[in-house]
């Protein structure tokens, strides 16, 4: 297969695009117990669902979710909008957290192979599916011995059906390892971009033939349109109340108090803009190429939440990766 247009999870056999779709941002509001936002604002779901199937004519076929986006509604939202294509979609979520669905409130972990059974079940009720393609473990520094446990737990679903593949959100590369050498597990999620590269992630994917499945491939946003000076006058940033950004939790290091663009950050991205924009690309499309280029098991999930921005993301796949020189460029630009 054209190493633009399909990856394989690992050695699951599970065919998809080179570009995914992630369901973040269509949960729409929730928060944490204190009340700051985690989603990203409020949402339109006629438009979230419109997106979702633009995207699968447009040839892409992974859609990346967790139970805990929007406290169950992304899960509900993609199932609906899948409704009637399922053996033409390849679908993750992810398990672990705990939260309330009538507060929309997310509140503590749970590690333990029961609870992975539990919401795996309620997730195939709100997805309207039989089995999920990649379940994924969403506590990112869940201890290793548990998730020693967890792989064996998956293994056992997989065995029952309900599952094909399994992997862990998580951007520490020694618990990754931990599951990495699973029969059955097909990638690892974790974050990369332009500004933030993850070299030892790559590099254990590579070596276990596992898939990167690649989150905030677009910086949360700061890689998908032009930040300006990133300053307080840069009011074309604006954020809407409810949307994580405004209130940047610590992993967060692209954007301040108010959801403005970090100055730094910002103008690391202007460093770069000129080479991700050649070719006739958009800056989203050159940071999606850059990824492609980083690495041949690199499978994106920009957020999208509305059918420009599918059709801008897809467009990337029209133009491959960066080129060998521009990828220098780029590193030595970024390296000063």
């Amino acid at each position: 297969m054209d190493a633009m247009q399909g990856r394989t999870l690992g050695q699951s056999g599970i065919s998809v695009g080179a570009l995914g779709f992630g369901c973040w941002a269509i949960g729409g509001e929730w928060q944490r117990p204190d009340g700051d936002p985690l989603g990203w604002g409020a949402v339109d779901d006629d438009e979230s669902v419109a997106a979702l199937r633009r995207a699968l004519d447009l040839g892409i076929t992974f859609f990346d979710t967790a139970d805990v986006y929007g406290t169950g509604h992304s899960e509900r939202i993609l199932g609906r909008a899948l409704r009637g294509h399922r053996d033409e979609v390849v679908i993750a979520t992810k398990w672990g957290n705990l939260f309330d669905e009538a507060t929309r409130t997310a509140d503590g972990h749970d590690a333990t192979p029961g609870h992975a059974r539990r919401a795996l079940t309620a997730s195939l009720r709100r997805l309207g599916t039989e089995y999920v393609d990649l379940y994924q473990l969403h506590i990112s520094d869940a201890p290793l011995d548990a998730a020693a446990e967890l792989r064996e737990t998956c293994e056992e679903l997989v065995r029952e059906g309900l599952i094909r593949a399994y992997a862990w959100s998580t951007d520490d590369p020694e618990r990754a390892a931990v599951f990495a050498p699973g029969e059955h597990c097909a990638a690892v999620q974790h974050g990369c971009n332009v500004l933030q590269d993850a070299p030892e992630m790559l590099e254990l994917c590579a070596e276990h033939g596992i898939a990167s499945v690649v989150r905030s491939p677009l910086a949360m946003g700061l890689l998908a349109r032009d930040p300006g000076a990133g300053g307080a006058g840069d009011t074309g940033w604006a954020l809407g109340s409810g949307d994580i950004r405004t209130v940047p939790p610590a992993w967060l290091h692209w954007f301040g108090e108010g959801g403005l663009p970090v100055p730094e950050q910002a103008a690391r991205v202007a460093a770069v803009r000129d080479i991700l924009t050649s070719g006739g690309r958009t800056l989203a499309q050159g940071a999606l190429a850059w990824l492609w280029a980083r690495s041949p098991h690199t499978v994106p999930i920009p957020g999208i939440r509305s059918v420009a921005q599918a059709e801008e993301n897809a467009g990337a796949l029209r133009y491959g990766p960066l080129g060998e020189g521009e990828m220098k460029e780029i590193a030595t630009l970024l390296a000063g």
